[in-house]
């Protein structure tokens, strides 16, 4: 075992709350969701959270925990719909939302990681996007300004981690999680498996040890969505 190698969730976040803090979730929809680490995030008791991540959760999982303990203040995110308590909050004034569209949101998290200050893009010319925030021309065309976005704490789930902890995702777990997992001033990662270093080939470590300051081994709930359709229409004739 290394120093980076905590025995709980909870033990991993041991110093690193405060009220007012901005934390960074990865996952998308129930997908790649670091639930361990969000449920000690609420155990902790910290408030006024300013929360980074793709979608809020849906009611009772995920960041909707926080939602319900009503320790999250903003919300910066591109998808709010599977969560009652969510638009609760939001449409009473209780709750603050920056929405994003998803690609800006990737590469403003992206720039954030990378010492980007900020950017420019088409999207959202024209729209309530771009209100307030600076236009450039570049060759005839409309850019607006968006900033790198970067966080206190990033918490991010991964499939396998090494006891340094370089880190391999699977299938579309990987979705926000590695880019989040540069944006952090601290980052924290639960794993499925925890295993020696020297078991990954170099060539599939999908984030570098050196973004990891903490990480825990967790079992997951590993919630799949379900697709709902309409049953086959009926065909003309039939009784």
């Amino acid at each position: 075992m290394t120093e980076k190698i905590y025995s709980s969730a909870s033990e991993a976040l041991e110093g690193l709350t405060f009220d007012g803090m901005s934390v960074m979730a990865g996952g998308f929809g129930l997908c790649g969701i670091p639930e361990n680490l969000i449920s000690a995030l609420r155990d902790s008791g910290v408030q006024n959270i300013t929360a980074i991540s793709n979608n809020a959760g849906v009611d009772g999982f995920g960041l909707g925990l926080l939602l319900e303990t009503r320790q999250i203040k903003k919300m910066i995110s591109s998808y709010v719909g599977e969560n009652k308590e969510f638009e609760r909050q939001y449409l009473a004034g209780e709750l603050e939302l920056e929405f994003n569209p998803q690609g800006t949101m990737a590469e403003r998290i992206r720039a954030g990681g990378a010492g980007i200050p900020g950017f420019y893009t088409k999207t959202g010319v024209g729209t309530v996007i771009a209100e307030g925030k600076p236009v450039r021309e570049f060759n005839d065309e409309t850019y607006i300004m968006e900033t790198g976005l970067t966080c206190d704490v990033a918490l991010i789930k991964a499939w396998r981690g090494d006891t340094q902890g370089n880190l391999q995702f699977k299938d579309t777990a990987r979705n926000f999680n590695p880019i989040m997992a540069t944006a952090g001033k601290v980052t924290i990662v639960e794993v499925d498996e925890l295993v020696e270093v020297g078991t990954f080939d170099p060539n599939f470590i999908h984030t570098p040890g050196i973004y990891v300051q903490r990480l825990v081994q967790a079992k997951c709930e590993k919630r799949i969505e379900k697709v709902t359709t309409r049953g086959p229409r009926p065909v003309e004739g039939d009784a």
